[in-house]
């Protein structure tokens, strides 16, 4: 398996009422991991070394990624702590302009608890006209290897 585990910092504002992460900070937190994973930092420096960091993001860039479709299945309530959750990153599928993003939210150890499962469609597009961007043969091959077979839910109807 070729997974990228991502560090992701827990906030105190994303516990509820009910003392865990919310679903929708549950959300923030998957997308913190895939800019982490897949972004290129700002200043050029790549603190990380994330192989898969080919996108320039933020202000100005001319490449934009939009979310398209995101679906989590929540396997148990994640309560707030001081250490990074591991968010493991991965690809089930390339497409011509989009990605299918995969995630698995975990502790570390043995055996690691698995908090959350999830897949995201990100697609590619042109900041100046708003329309999907063909992938690049550089993106393409950073990508290749993290390319596995998606998680299975569990509870699909």
């Amino acid at each position: 398996m070729a997974r990228l585990a991502v560090p992701v910092q827990l906030r105190w504002g994303d516990v509820d009422a009910y003392q865990h992460v919310n679903n929708a900070a549950m959300f923030q937190l998957l997308e913190e991991a895939r800019i982490e994973a897949f972004w290129r930092h700002p200043d050029g420096a790549d603190e990380t070394g994330w192989p898969t960091a080919v996108l320039d993001g933020g202000p100005g860039a001319e490449l934009a990624t939009l979310v398209a479709r995101q679906e989590i299945e929540y396997l148990q309530p994640l309560g707030y702590r001081r250490t990074p959750v591991t968010v493991d990153v991965w690809i089930a599928r390339l497409g011509g302009a989009s990605i299918e993003v995969c995630y698995e939210v975990r502790d570390e150890g043995a055996p690691a608890t698995v908090y959350a499962r999830s897949t995201a469609t990100i697609v590619l597009v042109d900041a100046a006209t708003g329309r999907p961007r063909r992938i690049t043969g550089a993106q393409r091959a950073a990508w290749e290897p993290y390319v596995e077979e998606p998680p299975v839910f569990r509870h699909r109807g």
